[in-house]
């Protein structure tokens, strides 16, 4: 397991993605089994082999701040020994995204399809959109919802379940895997759905990080 405040940059035209890691810490960090889900006291342990800002402490995807380019510049050994002190109460999980791909996704009024695959921002490394496949109702349709529209993931039925009708996520804008998503097509997708872009609130992040 590699954490986004390890990476330096996405080269796409080679395939390939640059860490600040040697070999030798990769070797040495703490082991992850990859069947379980991902616990708290093991990123406590994982973040405190590299010295890393703990991302839960604070208010942004990344702790206090918005980009994980910006933490790693000002990460705390300290800041990040008193955060989880504080977090020893409270035992949340993380999940990899093929636990979620497939599973089943409930509108506030049935079935819609299921997650396909995940459209991630290589900046800030946020799952911006799942893409659902809608086959089994639309043949043919792919349809992108964000996961701040997500009212819960039940593991044990293999659900997601979106606080958005079938009608309207039906009459949502399509998606292709042609090309990725404009920032034109986000704005009608979240105008669709009468929802703020996850973008009005970035700059006033970025300047608040820095």
């Amino acid at each position: 397991m590699i954490s986004p405040y390890a990476l330096r940059a996405v080269i796409p035209e080679e395939q390939q993605i640059a860490i600040e890691l040697t070999k030798k810490q990769i070797e040495d960090c703490p082991s992850l089994n990859s069947d379980k889900p991902v616990s708290r006291q093991f990123e406590e342990v994982y973040y405190g082999y590299h010295g890393w800002p703990a991302y839960w402490d604070g208010s942004y995807m990344w702790g206090s701040y918005s980009d994980p380019s910006i933490a790693r510049i000002a990460r705390d050994r300290e800041k990040w020994r008193e955060s989880t002190q504080n977090e020893k109460a409270w035992d949340p999980h993380l999940r990899s995204t093929h636990d979620v791909s497939g599973h089943n996704v409930q509108a506030t009024d049935g079935e819609i399809g299921h997650v396909d695959d995940f459209i991630i921002d290589d900046q800030t490394w946020a799952i911006r959109y799942l893409i659902i496949d809608t086959r089994n109702w639309w043949p043919g349709k792919k349809v992108l919802v964000s996961p701040l529209w997500i009212e819960r993931v039940s593991w044990s039925e293999s659900k997601v379940f979106v606080n958005l009708p079938r009608e309207t996520i039906k009459q949502s804008p399509e998606y292709t895997e042609e090309s990725l998503p404009t920032r034109d097509y986000e704005t009608r997708l979240h105008g669709h759905y009468n929802r703020k872009g996850y973008w009005v609130d970035e700059p006033a992040a970025k300047e608040h990080s820095g």
